[in-house]
């Protein structure tokens, strides 16, 4: 983990992630009719991203329309995998370890997010079985104390049919993304007190299932 001298910027991506971007939009949106809204009225500054997760490749969906980078969480090891680990280096995502996922995550993920980065997770912790979303996780919540920043809800439907378990390669089907209305975080101070987690929990599911559920009624009709 670096220090904040060796943070990303936060405003300009660097090459390679431009270059991803660039040849996925088109990749994307032929294989999958991609469309994505919301993220123009995003917050100026650093914010939470939280995602509903689908598929292996939802993090690539929801940086896609972004002028600005987004940086993600992956598994240490993938680090060392030649090719993917130096495309994982270069694209802002963090490394996470089995055996400090509370302490080391946590501190870069914050000092991203107030560095002025957008940082994204998938508080369900793992990918959904049916599309739905399922359970959220409240490690979240440790984040949005520590932070002090908006968080933003993220609905993705589709994702599950282009790529479900078990898939190795895509599937053309129609994926559609929602960027919801950022909760500030005067709306989510009283509900990060002690006593008040479930009511922080039920808040972030409500607006993510609103987003998604938004996601899909586009997606199906168009």
């Amino acid at each position: 983990m670096g220090d904040e001298a060796a943070l990303p910027d936060p405003i300009h991506p660097n090459w390679v992630w431009r270059t991803i971007r660039f040849t996925l939009r088109i990749v994307f949106g032929f294989w999958m009719k991609y469309r994505a809204r919301g993220y123009e009225r995003l917050p100026d500054g650093g914010a939470l991203f939280l995602i509903n997760h689908q598929s292996f490749l939802d993090p690539l969906l929801v940086g896609l329309p972004l002028q600005r980078p987004v940086s993600f969480l992956a598994r240490d090891n993938l680090f060392k995998v030649p090719i993917v680990g130096w495309i994982i280096r270069n694209t802002y995502v963090m490394p996470i370890r089995r055996d400090a996922a509370s302490t080391d995550a946590l501190r870069e993920a914050g000092k991203r997010i107030e560095h002025g980065l957008y940082v994204g997770i998938f508080p369900e912790g793992t990918r959904s079985s049916d599309g739905e979303l399922g359970q959220l996780k409240p490690g979240f919540i440790a984040l949005v104390r520590r932070c002090k920043s908006p968080v933003v809800p993220i609905g993705i439907a589709g994702a599950n049919e282009v790529m479900p378990r078990g898939a190795i390669f895509p599937r053309p089907r129609r994926v559609h993304v929602v960027f919801g209305e950022a909760i500030a975080w005067e709306d989510l101070e009283p509900l990060c007190r002690k006593g008040r987690e479930a009511d922080l929990v039920a808040l972030a599911s409500g607006r993510i299932k609103a987003a998604h559920a938004e996601a899909e009624a586009w997606r199906l009709n168009g």
